[in-house]
């Protein structure tokens, strides 16, 4: 299912066309990663707002909770954790049933059209063998091949989300394989053919723990990337590896966790997030295909009519009810103070790359990936890099205007999208150069495929980039992706569809 290009209304899109497992099962198109951030849809000339995230130890999350001690959010799935998992009981499987009626994505117009894409598929015998003979057996209408060929959102459906007229017997049965599709995709996701646990960092574990014929994989860097993500770095006090994160020494000493951590290994399978989300205070990013996407398309519907008034709230416009409905009332009381939170991803994977590129930095050969929920970020040594600096180097500009004299992502970080609860554990850390390398070197260790081969990791078919430093000012790490900036244009007001929602933001969004 998770390859099948039927469950689309032209046929041409499935869920791999944004996970593929060479990437992570995230974006596996360098030239949409560098450029438009978010992948077209099965209607072509739509698009979403955000990059893909990773598959990989998604179904790890939890149910989403508030946590009154914390007073956090914890778990769901997407970037907004708008998949709570309340109904399925987990918000993996429930993330799989959103792309499909997603009008930017697959953009079936009806859940209905899954049951009936499945009840054709040459896979439709599997199907019935693990949901029961007969779960597909549905009456459907003459016209529904026409209408799961029409793109959701079409003006022809006005503002009907199930067009597909079924009867109540019928809509139960089409309703339970829409949920068997989500169940199904996540027990894949759950599988070592994708969440594996096999990478370096694995091995170094089963070392640590005397596991017989284990030995010690990690290079000294690497080490050292290590013992700065759970120390000076504080990498880990949200991406957490099993153990503490080392303390900070009182002033003068340093202003981030700089001392050695000599807490006892709590998790032998650490999956490198919080569950929880934060406000990183990324920049707006004008490359993003959702911000010219504001007039109707041939079939009448306007996915973005706030234009550039448009803002990336995050959890909190989840918490609206403006992104998806918000299943628990008792949580919008908490938007104003989840503006800006994107979800704490895991940081396993976020270096895999197809073997024939090896590695995600440049010069090369490299595979170009995309980081942060709006792929502002192009490297993982910008990503570390903005970590470190983004409160040492900050300027009141967009992205794209970066005063003479200094270099975007390098010494100048433009203003945040979202100002509102930013995450000030980071953003002043204190890291040298090198220091920041070594990180980059230990984010590579959490690569899958290092104990077993990562399942069909070979199949990119794309061209590794590749570029020369002698003649081409953004061939490093460090500036790599700059030569694709463009000036962000004069921002109008933020949308009152979405700032202007109660409660609102607090203080106003511009």
């Amino acid at each position: 299912m998770n390859f099948d290009e039927n469950m689309s209304p032209f046929q041409n899109r499935a869920c791999g066309f944004c996970h593929m497992p060479y990437a992570g099962f995230s974006g596996p198109i360098p030239s949409v990663n560098l450029t438009m951030v978010a992948y077209p849809g099965s209607f072509e000339f739509r698009a979403g707002k955000r990059t893909a995230q990773r598959y990989t130890y998604a179904p790890n999350f939890p149910v989403l909770n508030f946590n009154k001690t914390q007073q956090a959010f914890f778990g769901g799935n997407f970037w907004d954790s708008r998949a709570t998992g309340y109904l399925l009981g987990s918000p993996d499987a429930e993330q799989a049933q959103h792309p499909p009626v997603d009008t930017q994505e697959h953009a079936l117009p009806d859940t209905a059209c899954i049951a009936f894409r499945l009840s054709t598929a040459v896979y439709r015998p599997l199907f019935e063998t693990v949901w029961g003979t007969g779960s597909l057996d549905i009456k459907f209408p003459h016209e529904t091949e026409t209408i799961c060929d029409t793109p959701g959102g079409a003006s022809i459906f006005g503002t009907d989300t199930m067009p597909i007229k079924l009867t109540p017997e019928d809509r139960t049965i089409a309703n339970n394989v829409f949920d068997h599709w989500g169940n199904s995709l996540d027990q894949f996701e759950a599988s070592t053919d994708v969440s594996a646990f096999s990478s370096k960092f694995d091995e170094y574990l089963a070392f640590l723990a005397g596991v017989a014929g284990a030995t010690n994989p990690m290079t000294p860097d690497e080490i050292a990337g290590y013992n700065l993500f759970k120390g000076k770095g504080n990498c880990n006090s949200c991406h957490l590896d099993g153990r503490s994160t080392a303390p900070t020494p009182p002033p003068p000493d340093g202003t981030a966790p700089n001392s050695t951590d000599t807490g006892v290994t709590a998790s032998t399978a650490p999956l490198f997030t919080c569950f929880g989300s934060a406000n990183l205070g990324l920049p707006l990013n004008p490359r993003d295909a959702i911000y010219y996407q504001n007039k109707p398309d041939f079939y009448g519907f306007t996915a973005n009519p706030d234009g550039f008034g448009f803002r990336d709230l995050g959890l909190g416009s989840f918490l609206r009810g403006v992104a998806a409905p918000n299943p628990n009332s008792d949580w919008t009381q908490f938007a104003p103070t989840s503006d800006g939170q994107m979800q704490t991803s895991t940081a396993r994977n976020v270096a895999m790359a197809p073997p024939a590129c090896g590695s995600t930095e440049a010069p090369g050969p490299y595979f170009q990936k995309e980081f942060f929920h709006n792929g502002y970020i192009k490297s993982l040594k910008q990503l570390v890099h903005f970590y470190n600096t983004r409160d040492v180097y900050p300027f009141p500009v967009t992205s794209g205007h970066c005063p003479a004299g200094t270099i975007e992502k390098v010494n100048c970080w433009p203003m945040p999208e979202v100002k509102n609860n930013l995450d000030m554990t980071v953003g002043k850390l204190g890291l040298t150069d090198t220091e920041e390398n070594q990180i980059v070197a230990f984010l590579q260790t959490l690569t899958d495929g290092f104990v077993t081969p990562y399942p069909d990791i070979n199949t990119f078919t794309g061209t590794c980039t590749t570029c020369n430093p002698a003649t081409d000012p953004n061939c490093s790490p460090s500036r790599q992706g700059n030569g694709s900036l463009i000036p962000t244009p004069p921002l109008p007001p933020c949308g009152s569809d979405i700032c202007g929602v109660a409660p609102v933001p607090s203080p106003p969004i511009p």
